[in-house]
């Protein structure tokens, strides 16, 4: 009867240890993306060249965004050919972009021949931080970036 009971808690002590939660991996080396967004000032649809200057600055923050995305997430492409006869009808290609971007940072904005230039900066140890700090952390949040339809 004895070695009954020792055998079912040495039985419970094996079960104890498959259920208690492994250590959390702590990485030591973080990446850090870099991005950068292109826009033409002269593209951008404004009359006066102060508000194209705006809007060229807003149109490179959200490329460099979305260049950042593609980094992360990767691109999502789908594409048709159209052939008929012998020759080539319709290309038609789409690209995608979803994810969630937190603590990217910008690095320098600036203006250079014709074009409004944004470099942001990613630091996967400050993404990490966030993350751990978040009681809840959001999955399904989605962002499309769309082509820039004024260039």
């Amino acid at each position: 009867m004895k070695n009954l009971i020792v055998l079912f808690f040495l039985c419970l002590g094996g079960c104890q240890s498959l259920t208690s939660e492994p250590e959390a991996y702590q990485p030591t080396d973080f990446p850090v993306l870099n991005a950068v967004g292109y826009a033409p000032i002269e593209k951008q649809p404004a009359e006066l060249r102060s508000e194209q200057i705006l809007m060229a600055m807003e149109a490179s923050k959200i490329l460099a965004y979305r260049e950042l995305a593609e980094q992360v997430y990767g691109l999502q492409l789908n594409s048709q050919t159209g052939i008929q006869g012998h020759s080539l009808n319709n290309i038609a290609t789409k690209i995608k972009v979803s994810g969630l971007i937190k603590g990217a940072k910008v690095v320098k904005t600036y203006p250079i021949d014709g074009f409004y230039v944004t470099e942001l900066e990613l630091d996967f140890k400050l993404v990490r931080d966030l993350y751990m700090q978040s009681e809840t952390p959001v999955h399904n949040n989605i962002l499309v970036v769309e082509p820039v339809k004024n260039f």
